[in-house]
């Protein structure tokens, strides 16, 4: 079991297994951390020079959003992760944005499926998922227009 864990562009989720465990699915891995889901986004955001709630403010001042902040956990990479419930719930789970090939509604919830066909059911309604996927694709496209946009 691992103490830190950073993200990088092959992480595709974080879930949480117990109060202060979670699982990373990687594109080719699967590695389970001593730490709640919250403090690997945490450090994350330090480890890529901001921090949580930094991260939050400026998704605030982007898109308008008030709650569910979808955040750049690094910006040069393009690691944009958005959560399925409040950050106050320990059932929480960020997905990554880019990895997703679609998402379809189950009994469960809804499954999510990745790029590279690896699939994860997550306790959130389709209608919970959609939302904080076009909130996260509003702020990726937010993030390239501030880039890319000519003046």
């Amino acid at each position: 079991m691992q103490e830190e864990y950073e993200i990088n562009s092959s992480t595709l989720a974080i879930i949480p297994i117990s109060p202060e465990c979670s699982k990373i699915y990687e594109e080719e891995a699967e590695y389970v951390v001593h730490k709640n889901v919250h403090k690997i986004i945490d450090y994350n955001c330090k480890f890529y020079g901001s921090s949580y709630r930094g991260r939050c403010e400026g998704t605030k001042y982007l898109t308008g959003i008030k709650s569910k902040f979808p955040i750049v956990i690094e910006e040069s990479r393009n690691m944009i992760f958005f959560p399925t419930n409040s950050n106050r719930n320990a059932e929480n789970i960020w997905i990554n944005l880019n990895k997703i090939k679609n998402y379809e509604k189950n009994y469960y919830g809804t499954t999510i499926c990745f790029e590279n066909e690896k699939k994860i059911d997550v306790p959130a309604s389709f209608y919970s998922i959609d939302n904080q996927y076009y909130r996260a694709s509003m702020l990726k496209m937010k993030l390239y227009d501030r880039k890319f946009a000519k003046k």
